[in-house]
C-alpha cells in the first residue's frame, strides 16, 4: 500500500509529465537558447508595444511557479523558461533603444562635413564606400554611408580624416516588396541613418591623425593578395584572409551562392576553425619537441592559449563582423573545454554559445548567418551522436585504407545531405532559393579550402617576407581556380537551384521547432518533431505564387504567369530590382518585357494588363511615364479596371473597382504583393508596412 501511495502520481497525467521531464533531464538545459530566442522573436513580431504584456506575463509565471511548484520539475522548467524568454525580449528591446538611429525623413542633397570611420573598397563595382560621422551637421543623422567613384578616391581618405563633400542622401531602404531584404532593419541596428552617393569631388578638410589601424593593414593585405593572383582567384583569396569581398565579381558570387558554397566567402566557423586548429596542432607539436617544457608545463593549455590569441587576432584582422565574432566565441569555448579536459564539441557548448550571442547581439538571431551556422553545427553534432552513425563509424575501425576512405566519403555525403535538408528551408525563407547539389559540392570544396587553400595562402604570405612566396601562390591559385570551376559547373547544372515564393512565417517556425524538438530530445517523444517539420515543409512547398508584385516606389510592376514567366512593366529595370522581383516571385526564368505579355496592351504612357485567374478576368492599369494625362480621360480609364498602379499622385477621380496603388497610398503601405487565386480566402494583397508596422525603424521613418 505504501508503494502505491508513493507512486500514485505517475498514473495521472501530471505525474506522467513529471516522469517524462525527469527522463529527459539532461536535455532541458538545451532549451535555454530556444526560450531566449522566443523572446527575441516576440519582439520582432510585436515590437516595443509588447513590453508590459511580456513583462507582466513572465513575472506572473515566475511567481506562480515559485509559489506552487517548489518540488515540481514542470514548475521549475516554466520558471526558467519564463525568465529566459523575458531576458531575450529585454535584450533586443534595450539593444534597439541603445543603438537604433532614426532614419533620414526624406531625400536630402547638400554639402556637409564628415569624419571617415570606415573605408571599404568594392572593386567589383568600381566604388569606394565610406561610413561617416557627421556630428549632426546640417541636421543629418550622426552616421551615414556614402559611395564614391573609385577614380575620385585619394589615399589620404583614411579612417579619421575629415572630408567635405556634396552628396545625395536617402533613408535606408526597406523591403521593396513583402518578403524582400530589409536593409532598413540592418541600418537601424548598425546606427546608420542614411545612405547615398557623393556628387562631384571630395575635399580633404583635415587629414587623419590616427595611427595605422587594422583597417589599413587589412586593405594593404588585400591589395597585396590580389596583386599576386589573377582577378578571380585573387578576390576569393583576399576574402579568405581579410574578409574583404568587394573584389568578387557578381558572376562568381552568384555561382558560389547557387552551388551552396557561399559560406566559404564569409569568415565564419570554417575559417576560424581552420586557423585555430592549425595553430593548436602546430604549437602542440613544437612544444612536444622540448622535453623540459612538455614535462613541466601543460602543453594543451599553452597551445590553447596561443590558438585563442590567434582566433582573436584573425577576428580583428577580418573586420570583426558578427559571424566572425560568433565563430571566435565558439572557438574560445572549445579551446576552454579542451584545456579543461572536457568534451570539446557538444550540444551544450553550442547552446551556451548561442545564448551568449543572442544576449549580446540579439538582432543577429533574425539573420540568415546566425541561423545557418548554428543549424549546421547542431545538425553535425546530432547526426554524429546518433547511435546508428556511431555504429557505422565503429564498424570501419578494422577496415583497410581503401575501405576507410570509402566509409569516410559516405559519412561526408550523409552529413552534407543532412545539413542541406536542414539548411534548405532557412535559405529558402531568406533568399527564396536553395542549391540542390550543395552537399556534393561542399564535400570537395570544404577539404580543399581547409587543407589546401588556407594553409598554402598562409605559407605564401609568410614566405613573401623573404621573397619566396611564388610556389605557394601557384598552389593557392590552382586550388581556387578549381573551386570556382566547381561552383560554376554546379551552378549551371540542370535543376541546380530550387526557387520558391515567399513562405508563411508559421511554416518556417514549424520546421524550426520540429527540428529542435527532434534534435534536442533523446527518447521516443522526439519523433513528434518529424510531423511538425513535415507540416511546415509541406506549407513551404505549396506556398502560393503571387500574381502581381509592385515595388514601394510604384515604378516597377511584375506579373507572374501560370507558366512560370515573369513580365516587367519597365524592361530597363536594374539588376537588383529584377533579381528581387524574380526571387520573391519564385521564378527562375529571366524576366521579359510587359509588351511581350499576351494579355497586355501598352502605349508609351501606360499599359492595360489582363490576367485570368479562377475563371475571373482581372484588368490592371499601370502608368509608366511622367507625362500629364487629362483627369477625365484618366478617370474613365480607372473606372474600367480593377487595379491601378502608378509612381505618381493620382487624382481622387481615379477610382478603380478594387485597389489604387499610387505614390500617396504606397507611401503608407510600401510594396505590395497580390494573390488573385485563392479558393479559401479569396483575392488578397499583402504590404510591406502591414507586415512590420510595429518595427521602430518603420515608425521612426514616418
Amino acid at each position: 500500500m505504501g508503494l502505491s501511495i508513493r507512486n500514485w502520481h505517475l498514473h495521472w497525467p501530471g505525474g506522467a509529465i513529471e516522469g517524462w521531464i525527469d527522463s529527459e533531464r539532461d536535455q532541458w538545459p538545451l532549451w535555454v537558447p530556444v526560450a531566449v530566442g522566443a523572446g527575441i522573436v516576440t519582439w520582432e513580431l510585436q515590437g516595443n508595444g509588447a513590453l508590459w504584456a511580456v513583462t507582466g506575463l513572465c513575472a506572473a509565471l515566475i511567481l506562480i511557479a515559485y509559489i506552487t511548484g517548489r518540488q515540481s520539475s514542470l514548475m521549475a522548467i516554466i520558471k526558467i523558461a519564463a525568465f529566459c524568454f523575458l531576458a531575450g525580449f529585454l535584450a533586443i528591446y534595450f539593444r534597439s533603444a541603445a543603438v537604433g538611429t532614426p532614419p533620414l525623413k526624406k531625400m536630402w542633397i547638400g554639402e556637409f562635413y564628415g569624419q571617415i570611420t570606415k573605408v571599404e573598397h568594392i572593386t567589383a563595382r568600381d566604388i569606394v564606400r565610406f561610413e561617416l560621422a557627421t556630428g549632426g551637421h546640417a541636421g543629418l543623422p550622426e552616421k551615414v554611408r556614402v559611395n564614391l567613384d573609385a577614380e575620385k578616391y585619394r589615399p589620404e581618405f583614411t579612417s579619421g580624416a575629415v572630408i567635405r563633400m556634396k552628396a545625395r542622401l536617402v533613408p535606408p531602404a526597406g523591403p521593396s516588396v513583402p518578403g524582400g531584404y530589409d536593409f532598413a532593419r540592418r541600418a537601424w541596428f548598425d546606427g546608420l541613418g542614411a545612405t547615398g552617393t557623393i556628387l562631384g569631388n571630395v575635399t580633404l578638410y583635415r587629414p587623419s591623425s590616427h595611427k595605422p589601424t587594422l583597417g589599413n593593414v587589412r586593405r594593404a593585405l588585400s591589395a597585396h593578395i590580389t596583386s599576386q593572383l589573377p582577378p578571380g582567384s585573387g578576390s576569393i583569396a583576399a576574402a579568405l584572409a581579410t574578409g574583404d569581398r568587394g573584389a568578387i565579381s557578381d558572376d562568381d558570387a552568384e555561382a558560389m551562392r547557387n552551388s551552396g558554397m557561399a559560406h566559404l566567402l564569409s569568415i565564419s566557423g570554417l575559417h576560424v576553425t581552420a586557423v585555430v586548429g592549425a595553430i593548436f596542432l602546430l604549437m602542440s607539436r613544437i612544444l612536444a619537441l622540448f622535453p623540459r617544457i612538455a614535462l613541466r608545463f601543460p602543453v594543451p593549455l599553452i597551445a590553447a592559449a596561443v590558438a585563442a590569441m590567434g582566433a582573436i587576432g584573425y577576428t580583428l584582422l577580418t573586420g570583426s563582423e558578427v559571424p566572425t565574432i560568433r565563430s571566435c566565441v565558439a572557438a574560445l569555448l572549445i579551446l576552454a573545454a579542451l584545456a579543461m579536459g572536457r568534451d570539446a564539441i557538444s550540444l551544450r557548448l553550442v547552446a551556451f554559445g548561442a545564448s551568449v550571442i543572442m544576449l549580446i547581439w540579439p538582432e543577429s538571431l533574425a539573420g540568415p548567418s546566425f541561423q545557418l551556422s548554428f543549424a549546421a553545427v547542431s545538425t553535425i553534432i546530432v547526426l554524429h551522436e546518433s547511435r546508428w552513425m556511431q555504429n557505422f563509424t565503429r564498424a570501419g575501425q578494422q577496415d583497410g585504407l581503401i575501405r576507410k576512405m570509402g566509409r569516410s566519403i559516405v559519412i561526408l555525403l550523409i552529413t552534407g545531405a543532412a545539413i542541406e535538408l536542414i539548411l534548405a528551408p532557412i535559405a529558402i525563407f531568406h533568399f527564396h532559393k536553395s542549391g540542390l547539389y550543395g552537399a556534393l559540392a561542399n564535400v570537395i570544396a570544404i577539404p580543399m579550402t581547409t587543407f589546401l587553400v588556407m594553409p598554402f595562402e598562409a605559407l605564401a604570405l609568410t614566405f613573401d617576407l623573404v621573397g619566396l612566396g611564388a610556389p605557394f601562390w601557384w598552389v593557392t591559385d590552382i586550388s581556387l581556380r578549381a573551386i570556382l570551376a566547381l561552383a560554376h559547373g554546379v551552378s549551371a547544372a540542370p535543376g541546380a537551384v530550387s526557387m520558391l515564393p515567399v513562405m508563411p512565417q508559421w511554416a518556417f517556425a514549424a520546421m524550426i521547432l520540429g527540428a529542435l524538438y527532434f534534435g534536442i530530445f533523446r527518447r521516443r517523444a522526439r519523433y513528434f518533431g518529424i510531423p511538425l517539420f513535415l507540416i511546415g515543409l509541406t506549407a513551404m512547398i505549396t506556398a502560393p505564387y503571387p500574381d502581381i508584385l509592385v515595388t514601394g516606389d510604384g515604378k516597377h510592376l511584375a506579373v507572374v504567369g501560370s507558366d512560370g514567366k515573369l513580365a516587367l512593366l519597365r524592361d530597363r529595370a536594374g539588376d537588383y530590382v529584377r533579381d528581387t522581383l524574380r526571387e520573391n516571385a519564385g521564378v527562375k526564368a529571366e524576366p521579359v518585357a510587359i509588351t511581350d505579355w499576351p494579355g497586355a496592351q501598352c502605349t508609351a504612357d501606360a499599359c492595360v494588363i489582363t490576367i485570368d485567374r479562377d475563371g475571373r478576368r482581372w484588368n490592371i492599369l499601370a502608368l509608366r511615364s511622367r507625362y500629364y494625362i487629362p483627369s477625365m480621360e484618366l478617370a474613365v480609364a480607372c473606372k474600367r479596371v480593377d487595379i491601378v498602379v502608378s509612381d505618381r499622385w493620382l487624382p481622387r477621380s481615379c477610382k478603380p473597382k478594387w485597389l489604387r496603388a499610387d505614390r500617396e497610398s504606397l507611401a503608407k503601405t510600401g510594396g505590395l504583393t497580390f494573390y488573385l487565386s485563392n479558393a479559401f480566402s479569396g483575392p488578397r494583397v499583402e504590404s510591406v508596412v502591414a507586415a512590420g508596422h510595429h518595427h521602430p525603424w518603420i515608425i521612426a521613418g514616418k
